[in-house]
């Protein structure tokens, strides 16, 4: 029988969180966001988005060819919506994806949509078992992106190093960044991005969070990165928490956050993919019902276009003031940068592959945006190139 040795899970070893923090089970829940910035907001929406490991991976370098990972999933049940799906674990091995794997038990949150009440039910835990080609090798175990995951033992059958040292790539977004809809965590756009411009990914995509909070970007500005881009707008326009004469200053502030603790790093500002359903119309977001009852989870956007006037935004406001922020600041900052969502993601993309949800892009588009985003980025030219 193979022997197999605890290994313990340290931060040299799981990438892409801000905080491990210790369980009654004796494993450590993972914290995309510090304990200092979760104690700011009562928000049970970021408190899920933040907890699940988007970006999150076990990392390190072995001549071992079994590893073991003990984890608890948190599933969530939506009352009246269609079942998610579990999450995926993958495991990476020299950069290429070569297992997957699921885990159906676990913890689960009963949620109700009418009311926003949750229930939560205890389970049990799974290990996870791969075995690993002979040889020394860079090996990653990937956690769900959109599935809270505690992890409880990791074990090698031989000894671990951390992983080589990258450039890091810290990037902040709404859902889209968090990666809703994608098919696996190294199919997010940012996974796939980071795969293809060589970087290790700190992502701190909220979904339905990026709201220009000081605690997130003073997490920005404390989190150590080599480049750091925003993709910023989105959930303010479909959350209609702002109004244009709070949005400008909101962003001034944030970057000016983020530039006191890095203040010559590279920084791109991205703004909004094309999203029909805000173009014009201001938010808030909201359930389609008639699509709940077919089973088929539909948004729509519910404000007024006429209230735009009277300074409420839509993502043509948005992209028009980013645009004009980053200007202005760029005439002092020669590493602050722009680059247009809609080349990402445009309205002749949106008619060859529409957002299914009307607000989230499935696999094939979160992979259009990553392949066009490390191109016009990390590429020859792109903001984040190599000097």
């Amino acid at each position: 029988m193979t022997h197999l040795t605890d290994v313990p899970l340290t931060f040299d070893l799981v990438r892409g969180v801000a905080e491990l923090e210790p369980t009654a089970r004796g494993g450590v829940r993972l914290h995309r966001l510090p304990a200092a910035a979760r104690a700011q907001t009562p928000d049970p929406q970021l408190a899920m988005a933040e907890a699940q490991p988007a970006g999150v991976r076990v990392a390190f370098r072995t001549d071992a060819g079994r590893v073991e990972l003990d984890v608890v999933p948190t599933k969530r049940v939506y009352r009246g919506a269609p079942p998610r799906p579990d999450g995926v674990h993958e495991l990476v091995v020299d950069g290429e994806v070569v297992a997957r794997a699921t885990v159906p038990d676990g913890d689960t949150v009963v949620v109700d949509l009418a009311t926003g009440a949750s229930e939560r039910r205890r389970g049990e835990a799974t290990t996870l078992r791969f075995d690993l080609p002979e040889g020394h090798h860079d090996v990653e175990l990937w956690l769900p992106h959109d599935e809270e995951t505690e992890l409880l033992g990791l074990r090698c059958d031989a000894a671990v190093a951390p992983p080589r040292v990258r450039t890091t790539w810290l990037h902040h977004g709404s859902s889209i960044s968090h990666g809703s809809n994608a098919a696996s965590p190294t199919t997010t756009w940012p996974a796939l991005a980071a795969g293809l411009g060589g970087v290790d990914l700190v992502n701190l995509g909220l979904g339905g969070s990026a709201l220009l909070d000081p605690f997130v970007a003073r997490t920005l500005r404390d989190t150590p990165a080599d480049v750091i881009s925003l993709k910023l707008g989105l959930n303010v326009v479909n959350t209609d928490l702002m109004r244009l004469r709070a949005f400008v200053p909101a962003v001034h502030g944030f970057l000016d956050t983020v530039r006191e603790g890095h203040p010559t790093t590279p920084l791109l500002v991205v703004t909004p993919l094309h999203c029909a359903i805000h173009e014009e119309t201001p938010g808030p977001a909201a359930f389609d019902p008639e699509s709940m009852a077919s089973g088929v989870l539909q948004f729509r956007a519910v404000g007024d276009p006429a209230d735009v006037s009277a300074g409420r935004l839509t993502l043509q406001v948005v992209r028009r003031v980013l645009t004009e922020v980053v200007a202005q600041r760029a005439a002092t900052d020669d590493r602050l940068f722009l680059l247009d969502g809609l080349a990402l993601y445009g309205a002749q993309d949106a008619e060859e592959q529409p957002l299914p949800d009307g607000l989230h892009p499935d696999a094939a588009t979160h992979r259009r945006i990553g392949e066009r985003f490390a191109a016009a980025v990390f590429g020859p030219g792109g903001a984040f190139a190599p000097d």
